[in-house]
């Protein structure tokens, strides 16, 4: 899979990050990535809370918010395998800049739009993230998690883009999903320094 041309991320993820960050700290590693699916299981209950009129929505996102549980559930299940245990939730700075890019008051459909675009970059992040893991871990167990969780977040992204393009009327999802790219190429230049998920 060609990260660049499926997902349009400006900025790829340097493989050395796995080796130089990752590997030397596998624990830390999986206890944020275990609260990263926990996160994205929260922010599906959000956006049916904030929109249980679009009902077609409110069935995929009822959708999401089993499957990332149950990837939050895997995760730990590592985690226990592994003799660690699950550390305290990490804030994940890289998500939190993300946010500020939001559309905050204009209209329902505005902020609608800039919820199911933030949730794909996240997505789309995520996804090159575990491919990068899959593809250098020297640990054939993660390996192999992360490619089928790279499958995944692959169709959750392909989701957001596809929900963003349904409720649109007044937004040009093109244009604006063009926007978050480049301001996620400018957020990502911090990152890929820490052995978390977006670090």
């Amino acid at each position: 899979m060609n990260e660049k041309t499926i997902l349009k991320l400006q900025l790829p993820t340097d493989p050395l990050w796995v080796k130089n960050v990752v590997e030397s700290n596998i624990e830390e590693l999986l206890t944020d990535h275990a609260f990263c699916e926990q996160k994205a299981a929260s922010n599906a209950i959000t956006l049916i809370v904030q929109n249980p009129n679009l009902s077609d929505l409110v069935q995929e996102m009822s959708d999401l918010v089993q499957e990332e549980m149950e990837h939050f559930k895997r995760v730990h299940q590592l985690i226990i395998q592994r003799g660690y245990t699950l550390g305290r939730e990490r804030k994940d700075n890289y998500v939190n800049e993300l946010r500020k890019f939001i559309i905050i008051g204009g209209g329902r459909e505005a902020q609608l739009i800039d919820r199911l675009l933030f949730s794909a970059m996240i997505e789309a992040r995520s996804c090159e993230r575990f491919k990068v893991l899959s593809d250098n871990i020297n640990d054939k167990e993660l390996a192999d998690f992360y490619y089928e969780l790279m499958v995944s977040e692959a169709t959750h992204y392909a989701m957001f883009i596809r929900l963003a393009k349904k409720y649109a009327v007044e937004v040009d999802v093109d244009k604006r999903w063009t926007e978050f790219l480049a301001y996620e190429a400018q957020v990502i230049q911090n990152y890929g320094k820490a052995e978390t998920i977006h670090g």
